[in-house]
């Protein structure tokens, strides 16, 4: 099978061994629960290394939080880059191998346009859907708080609250599709190449083939959320590794094969 190309700290090719389904597979419910037990064995290959990671990418966010606006900025274009070095370690674990440092910046070494380019593309999405929700629910409410006066930007709050609940489900409708798109594309993009374009058409594909699946991946990540947050938020210093570690199992099971099993050829981009 021809490789993509992208090296593991090995030396072997990410998806050597791996066939690229497309259009993505279709799974049943229980595999919500599969992916989360997945992102959890993966946790505890390198727990350690997990956290630490972790908290690279939390001071990372800090120093650019210092920079005003193009910090955050830059940090938000950064996530899909970061996203495919996590892609990478997940693959390096998976084969058995280690969670080093490097991995958490493969992502800076290959396919760092792609990856930046679809961090590019869901940020520029989130900020027009952000800026639908301003006209939707927010011109009402410009005048009074350019008021300045309290009491006016109250009552301006209270009558526009069936605005501002319409607002918001319109914005909560066309992000998730937004999210759907981006989901998988970041390890589309390290593990196979594909442009971001396509990666994130595939990603948009699997994630509604894999509505139900994913509708209880939610449900349970959520809880699992709401109970990590509460030990003084200590919970998600793991919650946050078996999260992104499930989104690696979640592309595994939905978009490869293995290619022993698989035909010698990728199927073609529909």
């Amino acid at each position: 099978m021809a490789t993509t190309g992208t090296q593991a700290a090995g030396g072997e090719a990410l998806d050597a061994g791996l066939q690229l389904v497309v259009p993505a597979k279709s799974l049943p419910a229980g595999a919500g629960m599969d992916w989360i037990s997945g992102g959890w064995k993966l946790f505890l290959r390198a727990p350690l290394m997990w956290i630490i990671a972790l908290v690279i990418l939390f001071v990372i966010a800090i120093v650019l939080a210092f920079i005003p606006l193009l910090g955050s900025i830059l940090f938000q274009l950064l996530q899909a880059v970061f996203a495919g070095g996590l892609i990478a370690a997940c693959r390096s674990l998976e084969r058995g191998g280690e969670f080093e440092l490097e991995h958490l910046f493969a992502g800076f070494k290959v396919r760092f346009v792609p990856l930046l380019v679809v961090g590019l593309i869901f940020m520029v999405a989130s900020l027009v859907l952000l800026l639908l929700f301003f006209l939707v629910a927010g011109l009402s409410l410009l005048p009074a708080f350019m008021s300045g006066d309290p009491n006016v930007m109250s009552t301006a709050l209270a009558g526009s609250a069936l605005a501002i609940a319409f607002g918001s489900l319109v914005m909560l409708a066309l992000f998730v599709p937004v999210v759907a798109a981006y989901w998988f594309a970041p390890a589309l993009v390290m593990m196979h190449d594909m442009s971001p374009i396509d990666a994130m058409k595939a990603s948009f594909t699997g994630s509604f083939r894999n509505f139900v699946p994913f509708l209880i991946y939610g449900v349970v990540m959520f809880v699992a959320l709401i109970i990590a947050a509460l030990p003084f938020g200590l919970g998600l210093l793991v919650w946050v590794p078996v999260a992104m570690a499930s989104n690696y199992v979640a592309y595994r099971q939905i978009y490869t094969a293995d290619a022993a099993a698989a035909p010698a050829t990728r199927p073609a981009m529909v």
